[in-house]
């Protein structure tokens, strides 16, 4: 049974994220909470707190269940608002400054043997 959680409107770019979420997606838990805690970019905290959240409410589900085969299923990355702000310009003009964030989905799951 799979547990799902959701961290929205993150103020960093969807580019940014994803290079995290890429590496994580398709391990096992305890591996992907390893990476996450040692990776020097600044995303990696609330991705961290995002997984850990999804273990809980794997747990939650899953009454008396263990965490230990469990894998990051799907991990998603969106694009969410965009905030304009503009930047002063040479000769009277403004560029305008375009503030992304992004949505990030995770879906864990215990790992299916094949037979």
């Amino acid at each position: 049974m799979e547990a799902v959680a959701k961290l929205n409107n993150y103020p960093t770019s969807p580019r940014k994220m994803r290079l995290l979420v890429d590496l994580i997606r398709g391990m096992e838990v305890e591996k992907a909470m390893a990476v996450l805690e040692h990776n020097p970019k600044h995303p990696a905290v609330p991705l961290r707190k995002l997984v850990m959240s999804a273990i809980n409410n794997w747990k939650q589900k899953n009454e008396g269940g263990d965490e230990a085969g469990l894998i990051v299923k799907t991990i998603m990355v969106d694009g969410a608002r965009v905030i304009k702000r503009m930047r002063p310009a040479p000769q009277g003009r403004g560029y305008r400054v375009r503030k992304r964030s992004n949505h990030v989905t995770v879906i864990v799951d215990t790992k299916t043997i094949k037979n």
